[in-house]
């Protein structure tokens, strides 16, 4: 068991996500300010937050729940990946790449929720 939610590779991994968004987004053209850059910038900040309040909840059940909400953003994220692809926003390279971030992550994070749901499962697998 862990002591802290920052020992969570999932956590981990949702933190190099938010970077990688911020950085990426800092390119985007001004107009998209208060819109895309920023809808984006807060889809991938809920990622790895909502994996810390539900550590911080400190009950399978709510980290159980608080791990879909954090599936919830990055689905929202990955949709305004595709949106900023088609605008021509992203190179095809940061698109490949910021595709495969969050298929990574949401793999990593439905595997952390199935876990916390059926703990006996994940029990026996190990």
């Amino acid at each position: 068991m862990v002591s802290s939610y920052k020992e969570l590779q999932v956590w981990q991994k949702g933190i190099k996500l938010v970077t990688e968004v911020y950085k990426v987004t800092d390119g985007f053209p001004r107009k998209e300010t208060y819109s895309l850059t920023d809808q984006m910038r807060r889809a991938a900040v809920s990622v790895p937050s909502n994996i810390a309040e539900g550590f911080g909840r400190n009950t399978r059940p709510e980290m159980g729940r608080y791990s879909q909400f954090a599936i919830g953003s990055l689905c929202e994220l990955e949709t305004q990946i595709v949106i900023a692809k088609n605008l021509s926003y992203l190179s095809e390279d940061t698109f490949v790449a910021l595709s495969e971030s969050v298929s990574e992550l949401e793999r990593m994070l439905r595997s952390f929720s199935f876990s916390l749901r059926h703990p006996k499962s994940s029990k026996s697998k190990n």
